[in-house]
């Protein structure tokens, strides 16, 4: 069973905040910074509370809207018209809107937090070796926040120190924000353990700081650079650390979290001790994710996010037994999730015939939903963000391979993904394909191995696909505009407040 969460310490969410000084009174029971960071538990709890940032309903919410929905694998059909402008249509009038400010928000709370441990860490005295693991867990998770940042909204503050109130960071260009990622996981790699204990799991180990570098590096069409961190994945070091679990629908599962083939997950879980399953903050909030909610079926969840049904017809290949590709069972729930139709296809206790009728065609995500265990969805799901798997390393490596005129060798690494599937190797049913050709079949293999696990949105930016001619297939990439929608707008709250953030082309 897995370390369920990494506990959230109050104490090590220390706010800094300045007053009038008529009213500065020192409050001696407060903690401060300066009376915070003295021992190593401080520095735990100062890393704990980073990873905690993951809980915050921007960031486990609202971010997978944007990376899914906004893609052309989502849609969204919720009567919240703001969620469908904002979210899925590229009709974005409010440069505040709150969802989206609250991706912006959170991810800045969670620089902000790693920041205090990377600059208060250094000065406890404590065992060397693990002040510098926990610097390197910081660094990692500061790189993710702002891996976040830049591939939503590009020129975003590059802040790396811990904030006081009236600071006005300048907008820094992407590529320094990137620059900034890649020097974090890089030095995080150098301090990071390659494995935890049992109770630890969950925690950037040098393999997760590897695999987020190559995507940073990648998403820059770096591959050349991306090589090398993909490299120690795939044939290195980390081939003997990770694997393809057998079953593939275990990456899924709440019972086979953290298995071998999980090179980051965000950690979840329900609260039994205060357990309200609605949308209420309380002080000792349960540590769960509310997207399977916001995911859940019609008469389940919200449905306020859901698949188009082109990515089902992307599972035409049969496996070498003759069966149905086993992954569209396990990423979907439409008419058609068990082979034999709408009246065996189970939607949480019933068939899909006894809640939709036989003609519905929408189509649901079912990653990360809890229909394996639970009849219903809730606000606070205890399933694990597989935000990294091996599978994920292994197309990107082969990707890299193609990309760098390595395409002989690529096929391997994409024939591991189609054999835990089933499906013949690629290197004999599509053998001598030419660098184009090669790039085609990957963006296919994305799409069967990847979809509804928020990479859609960043594969398409990298490879120069967003655009208008979407739209024959998702018809909300009518409305997209070159040169603008690639990126969310700045919010205004904050340019409003700092004059020193400019906003991004075309708003």
């Amino acid at each position: 069973m897995k370390h369920r969460f990494i506990l959230l310490s109050l104490a090590a969410t220390v706010a800094l905040t300045a007053c009038d000084r008529s009213l500065d009174i020192v409050n001696p029971n407060q903690v401060t910074t300066e009376s915070f960071w003295k021992t190593s538990d401080d520095a735990l709890a100062g890393v704990n509370a980073v990873y905690s940032t993951t809980h915050r309903g921007g960031i486990s919410r609202w971010l997978p809207f944007y990376y899914i929905i906004r893609s052309d694998e989502g849609r969204s059909q919720s009567p919240a018209t703001d969620i469908v402008n904002n979210m899925d249509q590229f009709l974005v009038t409010d440069y505040n809107y709150g969802n989206a400010y609250s991706i912006w928000n959170d991810n800045y709370i969670g620089i902000n937090r790693a920041n205090q441990v990377i600059n208060n860490v250094p000065t406890i005295q404590m065992d060397a070796a693990l002040r510098d693991r926990y610097l390197g867990e910081a660094k990692f998770m500061r790189a993710l926040f702002y891996y976040h940042l830049v591939t939503l909204w590009g020129n975003v503050p590059l802040v790396l120190q811990q904030s006081v109130v009236g600071d006005k960071p300048n907008s820094a260009t992407s590529a320094e924000v990137w620059a900034q990622i890649e020097k974090d996981l890089t030095e995080a790699a150098t301090v990071l353990p390659t494995t935890y204990g049992s109770t630890e799991l969950g925690r950037a180990t040098r393999g997760a700081a590897y695999a987020l570098l190559a995507k940073a590096q990648m998403q820059q069409r770096k591959y050349t650079e991306a090589l090398t961190p993909l490299q120690w994945l795939a044939d290195g070091e980390g081939k003997s650390l990770y694997a393809l679990v057998p079953n593939y629908r275990d990456n899924f599962l709440i019972s086979t979290e953290n298995n071998r083939e999980s090179v980051f997950e965000w950690q979840f879980e329900e609260n039994p001790a205060e357990f309200t399953d609605d949308d209420t903050e309380t002080p000792n909030q349960n540590y769960g994710t509310s997207i399977a909610q916001f995911f859940g079926p019609s008469s389940i969840g919200w449905s306020d996010g859901e698949a188009h049904r082109w990515p089902i017809y992307e599972f035409t290949e049969r496996t070498t037994a003759g069966a149905r590709d086993p992954r569209l069972e396990a990423s979907f729930l439409f008419d058609s999730t068990d082979v034999r139709g709408p009246n065996f296809t189970q939607i949480y206790g019933e068939t899909f015939t006894q809640r939709y009728g036989t003609g519905n065609k929408r189509v649901w995500f079912r990653k990360f939903q809890n229909d394996h265990w639970k009849i219903e969805e809730g606000y606070r799901s205890p399933n694990n963000w597989r935000y990294i798997r091996y599978a994920d390393v292994l197309l990107m490596y082969a990707e890299a391979l193609n990309a760098t005129g390595k395409t002989s060798q690529a096929y391997p690494y994409v024939d591991q993904v189609r054999r835990r599937a089933g499906l013949p190797a690629l290197s004999v049913a599509r053998p001598g394909l030419s660098q184009e050709q090669f790039l085609a079949q990957l963006k296919h293999e994305r799409v069967t191995e990847l979809s509804g696990e928020g990479h859609r949105w960043n594969d398409l930016a990298r490879w120069g696909d967003l655009g208008p001619q979407l739209a024959p297939r998702d018809p909300a990439f009518s409305t997209f505009v070159r040169g603008k929608s690639e990126l969310l707008p700045i919010p205004q709250l904050d340019r409003d407040l700092n004059p020193n953030l400019q906003q991004n082309p075309n708003y």
